[in-house]
């Protein structure tokens, strides 16, 4: 059994548990005793199936568990065992239907067991990880509060009845009475208290840095990361390659026909393609006509000095209407890469902010097409980024590729871009093919594969090479049909590649952890400096000094989240947990990162090196890499609602400060 499903089973039997409390209280109160019986037993079972979730949870690791192991099963075990103290005996005596029973008492007890049931399932929808004081403290109050209003609603109505007489109804006698008095006055303070306690740690401030267990202190911080900026000048052979890209909103005509209003880079979805060979300088002029609230480009994925990498409010102002900013970096990574707007990005990417980014070797010559899209013998090579607008897949530029003719026996390199907040899965009927390249980086000897899908991150990149058979191909994406490419010979028509129609939603997912060959990493994770763990949930937290329903880390919301402090040169380790019930592909900036595990499983293929990789629902993820860009960089969920959300904080190096200006990281 996955995590996930431990997960959802370990909710439903929360929520199962508390409505058979709730259930059996309600039950007793209008004196149905069997139904009150029978629903008294099941909340008992169900009690004892947590405790086996939770044990087998804790076998996935101690962020699953924490809050349900120090707080959540000793509340409902408790209340439990005071409910079955109190009216089980009661409950047995009770032989038929109307019989006489102690109803006040026993009411009382099974409701509140019910209340400690839906508190505890509470603390984990709304508090999770970590478990704080505050959180319990604040959770035994509310549920002892709920007890003693129950108490107080219910017992005068609740009398006991005398055993001669099911109408024969007596009212307590006035000792009665003021003992109850006595324990509302007692309860009450008790909770009064308990709950002060739990809102007054509840305001204590959370530590403003996290140095991960490495060396500490850390010195404090002095430069501005607006001081680290791009290469001078090309490498030997190189040029400089310069490009305007021009904010601003347009109208655009898909290649359905549709009209649609969009945010642009040059009034094109997507932006101009930036193109440089290994050793070129790419210069890049924003200039911003009217996107009110401000634009910027980032480089994703590219490792571009920090004072280039277009986060607004950290490495730069937000460009204004009217206003430019000049970008210039050396382009030394070779792969593919896209650019993107950082200022309000889970709104102004969505509307079309932004294009990709390709480095070609310099020792070789970029695999092209011509602009009909035939080609000879010669390689094709298609940057095809994917990009959901109103709705409808966009497939490359707003044209969307339907058809390209190819000979048979070239080499055909699809470079596909996740530019949504969501993966997609990309399969290639009709041709064995094989995953060249992950996020920009090669991978070592990767095996040819057929009638597999690659799930595509959010924000990733991957490249799919094949050699053109002599029959069409379909590139498919989401098992989509009509909304892909074909690949056809020539003088062969698309009504011929019937083929091409195959269902591929039964495909299995190519597993890239385990997939070419391994070979020696660079550093031994072991031997890590520093060591973070994130923990991804969702949550009551501050964003942006405001309540939320939040996208947590490690229980916070932006921008709360400690930063996780490193020195230059440290080897940094990072293990992110995924509790929510969401996908959270994960993007750090200026850096790649080595996939070392998922769920415990080490990578055995390539080395894979990414700068976005999806965390599923219950999934935990080791990562590492080299702390060699010094800077502050975002490191966040590239689901990009999820960072509005809340779920992103800053990767800060000793000796590095934030710029002082106007816009918001990240949205």
């Amino acid at each position: 059994m996955t995590s996930l499903q431990l997960i959802l089973l370990d909710h439903a039997a929360a929520l199962v548990g508390a409505a058979a409390w709730f259930g059996a209280g309600a039950a007793v109160a209008v004196r149905r005793v069997r139904l009150g019986r029978w629903l008294t037993g099941t909340a008992a079972v169900v009690v004892a199936l947590r405790v086996l979730t939770v044990m087998l949870l804790a076998g996935r690791g101690w962020w699953f568990v924490q809050e349900k192991v120090l707080l959540g099963l000793p509340l409902v075990s408790v209340a439990a065992l005071a409910a079955l103290t109190i009216a089980g005996p009661r409950l047995r005596r009770a032989r038929r239907e109307g019989s006489p029973v102690a109803l006040a008492s026993s009411v009382i007890a099974l409701l509140t067991a019910g209340f400690a049931a839906l508190a505890a399932f509470a603390v984990t929808f709304l508090a999770g990880y970590p478990l704080r004081w505050s959180t319990a403290l604040l959770t035994i109050s509310g549920v002892g509060a709920c007890a003693l209003v129950t108490a107080r609603v219910l017992a005068p109505h609740l009398q006991p009845v005398s055993a001669a007489s099911d109408g024969d109804r007596r009212p307590d006698a006035r000792p009665g009475l003021s003992r109850r008095r006595f324990l509302t006055v007692a309860g009450g303070a008790a909770v009064v208290t308990v709950g002060g306690a739990g809102a007054g740690l509840s305001l204590l401030p959370g530590p403003a840095v996290a140095s991960g267990g490495g060396p500490a202190p850390l010195s404090t911080a002095t430069v501005p990361v607006s001081r680290l900026r791009g290469a001078a000048g090309p490498a030997p052979g190189g040029v400089v390659r310069r490009a305007a890209l021009s904010a601003g909103t347009a109208k655009v005509r898909l290649a359905s026909g549709r009209q649609v209003d969009a945010w642009t880079y040059n009034g094109r979805l997507p932006g101009p393609a930036i193109v440089a060979t290994a050793g070129d300088v790419v210069e890049v002029t924003l200039s911003n006509v009217d996107i009110d609230h401000g634009v910027t480009v980032h480089w994703h994925g590219y490792d571009v000095a920090c004072g280039e990498d277009g986060v607004p409010g950290l490495t730069q102002p937000a460009v204004l209407p009217g206003e430019d900013f000049v970008y210039r970096f050396r382009a030394d990574q070779v792969g593919t890469y896209w650019y993107h707007t950082h200022q309000d990005s889970h709104d102004g990417v969505p509307r079309g902010l932004y294009g990709t980014l390709v480095v070609h070797p310099r020792d070789t010559q970029p695999e092209t097409g011509d602009a009909a899209g035939t080609t000879a013998a010669a390689p094709l090579d298609l940057t095809l980024p994917l990009h959901t607008f109103g709705g409808a897949l966009l497939i490359g530029d707003e044209d969307g590729p339907t058809e390209r003719s190819v000979a048979p026996g070239a080499r055909v390199r699809l470079r596909f871009v996740n530019t949504d907040s969501e993966a997609h899965h990309l399969a290639l009927v009709g041709s064995t093919f094989h995953v060249a390249s992950v996020d920009g980086r090669d991978l070592n000897r990767p095996d040819e594969v057929e009638d597999v899908a690659v799930r595509l991150p959010a924000g990733g990149r991957h490249d799919l090479v094949l050699t053109m058979p002599d029959a069409p191909v379909a590139v498919r994406v989401d098992n989509d049909g009509g909304g892909g490419l074909r690949l056809l010979p020539p003088g062969v028509s698309a009504a011929a590649a019937l083929h091409a129609e195959t269902d591929t939603g039964g495909w299995p997912d190519l597993d890239l952890l385990h997939y070419g060959q391994p070979s020696t990493p660079p550093f031994d994770p072991a031997e890590a400096d520093r060591h973070f763990s994130l923990v991804l949930d969702r949550g009551l937290a501050m964003v942006d000094g405001r309540p939320a329903f939040a996208q947590t880390v490690n229980g916070k919301g932006h921008p709360s989240i400690p930063d996780q402090v490193v020195a230059e040169g440290d080897l940094v380790r990072f293990t992110v947990v995924n509790r929510s019930l969401e996908t959270h592909p994960w993007h750090l900036h200026g850096h790649a990162v080595l996939v070392l595990s998922r769920d415990g499983v080490r990578s055995s293929g390539s080395p894979l090196w990414v700068d976005t990789f999806d965390v599923r629902p219950g999934e935990v993820w080791e990562v590492a890499f080299r702390a060699t860009n010094p800077g502050v960089w975002m490191n966040h969920c590239h689901n990009l609602p999820h960072a509005h959300q809340g779920m992103m904080l800053r990767l800060a190096y000793d000796g590095f400060a934030p710029v002082s200006a106007t816009g918001h990281p990240g949205h």
